[in-house]
């Protein structure tokens, strides 16, 4: 079903010759542009009177707010952690005789808008009537991934009908707010400014906090070049610096923009930086600077890009995601994660989530550089003593790693997140051995990765209590990964979860020296302990159905399939109660198919059908998480039917926005979904004993598909259609493989038949 489509289909762009004014929210969410340092809603450069969400956001700046509850709970974090709003930079305002063009008041003659995948450029054309007077206004944008600090944008406007006075206003605006939490409040405080014709900046620090993290200082820095101008000024207010520039009939500027932060430079530095910084972009132009970027997104779409052959709607859909999350994250900065927003809205504080873990290391592994995922482990060892710090705050031994953070504390603000959704914990640990397996780098695993094991590991062994009535170990009171239901007992996916963790930990230590074994201070007594809790694990199981339970209780709810729900009341969490939600059996996200999902090769195929038939009818995925997971089963399971259905709504989620939030900003980090269901999925892709495997399928409704991964060294593409499944070499050494179960040497291109069921 389409629910709120608003662009053209277009393989490589995302574009309308249309504008809805009651959909700018929606629109603005969908044309957001990152480079990783910083990124930008899709505003209007000169500003919209109507309804809309100016937002600016820099990576790893935050603030800590006060947490509010009804009373006191012991180990309840002591601030919630959010992103904030930054300055607005990219503000252009356009005078035609004294009167400021405003879109929403306006009536527009024309209108084409387009993000361009391919470049990673905003583009934007309007024809507007003003009084008697016609006005065509341009303007193009990109935040460079050359110089991750540069924000350029080239800006024209026109009178069509007669002469006009245009004036032109570039301006750095610090008066912003946050609309997520705490609404209207403004974090940021004024340091510094100054303007003068051609130039200004603007330095804001975040306002002081009770909790003693740290302060960030954000400056902008801008040079604006232009020419034909009659008249010119500058100006500044509190938190405001502009220039303007005035011509006759027609105008041309282009504005840059450069962004330092106290993250990375000291205060004292972050003008002079900026300058220097400008002034290299100024001596080669505007367009030396949009070579430069362009070319380094041509590189990353060299190594990652997918092609579909007969959708037209996936294929837009899957590069729309491949191109966000790289614009979100590619590795460059190990301090930071990927946010489930990312840089285009504040819901959900902008930090990390066990999202990046579970689903977007698999990805990333694919189709970047081993930094690039290396980095993201690295962001989880580097907050290893913190993770220790908040499983004590819990009465517990080991390390919890936090469901939301910046600096590894835990930080959110919900009960049944903070203290109950403890699998975050195992995804931590699955994605070290998804590295491991991937990259053969055992290096990693012996400097870094174990610490975190064995600490994850002691938290487990803490956390079970043992039923002498059932003689099984378990875990009570936990929220799983399907978050409609809470407090639970021993939630299948947890417990399972929690298990490998200590099962994997025990193989790895096998093999760590015994300088390193000491330094863990890991003793013989406690290691006996984890192997009766693997021994004796309690997973709740039906017999007469042969089914893995989700929990304790489930089967004793009034089981209903999602067919059976109105459409009017989805997605449930905007219709119904809470306590309505809790006490139903509608599954948020894949919770059992979770886990069968991760531990595939512990299942047998008639088990994963048996599971995906009975949970598959209840899930209503109102997690983005969910459709990859129940996409990539339903393909291995061959439900072709139902892998495409789930495929393309993992692809489409945003740009068809069917959860209806899409205007709160898109869903990053699940857009790793719609990657894993196509090469997981349809490919059959899988890493086994440290060797990559396929088994490729093609689907009866696309005529070919086709995508490269990078694998320890090589770059490999596999194409598939109706009749062979062909492998290529690009790069690297010759490599040992399988192919449909069967041993292949890959040494140049090799073929093979596609299945014909």
């Amino acid at each position: 079903m389409i629910n709120q489509r608003l662009f053209e289909i277009d393989e490589w762009k995302i574009k309308t010759h249309t504008f809805q004014k009651e959909h700018t929210r929606l629109q603005e969410s969908l044309t957001s542009l990152a480079n990783g340092y910083m990124g930008v809603r899709g505003n209007f450069e000169e500003g919209y009177s109507g309804d809309s969400h100016q937002g600016t956001y820099i990576a790893g700046v935050w603030f800590p707010d006060k947490t509010r509850v009804g009373w006191w709970k012991n180990g309840y974090p002591e601030y919630f952690g959010k992103v904030i709003n930054a300055m607005n930079f990219i503000g252009i305002g356009l005078y035609v005789d004294g009167e400021k063009v405003d879109l929403y008041q306006n009536q527009i003659e024309s209108f084409e808008l387009e993000l361009d995948m391919k470049e990673g450029i905003l583009r934007r054309s309007a024809v507007v009537c003003i009084q008697d007077k016609i006005v065509r206004i341009r303007s193009e944008r990109f935040l460079s991934l050359a110089v991750k600090e540069l924000c350029a944008i080239h800006y024209e406007a026109e009178c069509l009908t007669e002469d006009a006075v245009i004036t032109l206003v570039p301006y750095l605006d610090g008066n912003v707010t946050n609309e997520d939490s705490n609404y209207q409040e403004q974090f940021w405080q004024e340091e510094a400014k100054e303007a003068d014709p051609h130039r200004g900046h603007l330095v804001t620090k975040t306002i002081e906090n009770r909790f003693g993290t740290p302060r960030f200082t954000v400056s902008a820095t801008m040079a604006n070049v232009t020419e034909g101008f009659v008249n010119e000024s500058s100006h500044t207010a509190r938190m405001y610096v502009e220039n303007r520039y005035s011509y006759q009939t027609k105008a041309s500027l282009k504005k840059f923009i450069i962004v330092t932060t106290s993250r990375d430079l000291r205060e004292a530095e972050l003008l002079p930086k900026a300058k220097e910084l400008l002034a290299g972009v100024l001596e080669n132009g505007y367009e030396e600077a949009k070579r430069r970027h362009t070319a380094q997104w041509k590189d990353r779409w060299a190594k990652a890009d997918i092609e579909i052959k007969g959708d037209e709607e996936l294929q837009q859909g899957i590069r729309y995601n491949i191109f966000q999350l790289f614009s979100t994250y590619y590795g460059g900065d190990a301090r930071l994660n990927i946010g489930p927003k990312g840089f285009t809205g504040e819901k959900y504080g902008g930090a990390a989530y066990w999202d990046t873990e579970a689903y977007a290391v698999p990805m990333y592994l694919a189709t970047a550089e081993p930094e690039v995922t290396k980095n993201l482990l690295l962001y989880r060892y580097h907050h290893l003593e913190a993770a220790k710090r908040n499983a004590a705050k819990l009465g517990m031994k080991g390390a919890l790693y936090p469901m939301v953070t910046f600096t590894g504390d835990e930080c959110h603000n919900e009960w049944e997140i903070t203290f109950e959704e403890i699998h975050r914990n195992g995804a931590i640990c699955y994605a070290i051995c998804n590295y491991v397996q991937y990259t053969g780098d055992h290096g990693y695993m012996k400097e870094y990765g174990i610490d975190v094991l064995v600490e994850v590991s002691r938290f487990w062994a803490d956390r079970v209590h043992f039923s002498k009535r059932k003689n099984k170990y378990m875990i009570h009171g936990v929220t799983g990964p399907n978050e409609y239901e809470n407090n639970v007992n021993n939630n299948w996916y947890t417990n399972v979860i929690a298990a490998w963790t200590l099962e994997y930990t025990l193989e790895n230590l096998e093999s760590i020296s015994t300088e390193k074994r000491r330094l863990l201070d890991v003793q013989e007594e406690e290691l006996k302990a984890w192997r009766n809790i693997i021994q004796h694990m309690y997973y709740p199981y039906s017999e007469e159905l042969q089914i893995f339970i989700q929990h304790d209780t489930f089967l004793d709810k009034d089981l209903q399939s999602a067919d059976e729900l109105d459409p009017a009341e989805r997605p449930l969490y905007q219709n119904w109660s809470w306590d309505k939600i809790l006490r139903s059996n509608f599954i948020k996200q894949a919770d059992v198919l979770q886990g069968i999902y991760l531990f595939h090769d512990r299942f047998t195929m008639e088990e994963k059908r048996r599971n995906f038939e009975f949970y598959e009818p209840m899930t209503v995925h109102e997690s983005s998480l969910s459709p990859s997971v129940h996409a990539v089963l339903a393909a291995e399971l061959k439900m072709e039917k139902k892998a495409l259905e789930l495929c393309k709504r993992t692809a489409r989620l945003d740009l068809d926005n069917y959860n209806h939030d899409t205007e709160e900003g898109l869903h990053i980090t699940s857009m790793t979904g719609s990657w894993l269901a196509i090469v997981q999925g349809f490919a059959g892709m899988r890493i086994r004993n440290e060797t990559l495997s396929f088994a490729p399928f093609l689907p009866k409704e696309w005529d070919g598909y086709s995508f490269k991964i990078n694998y320890r060294n090589r770059l490999i593409n596999v194409t598939v259609d109706e009749m062979n499944a062909i492998f290529e070499l690009l790069r690297g050494e010759p490599l040992h493989m399988i192919a449909y179960e069967e041993p292949l040497v890959l040494n140049g291109r090799c073929e093979r038949r596609t299945p014909d069921e």
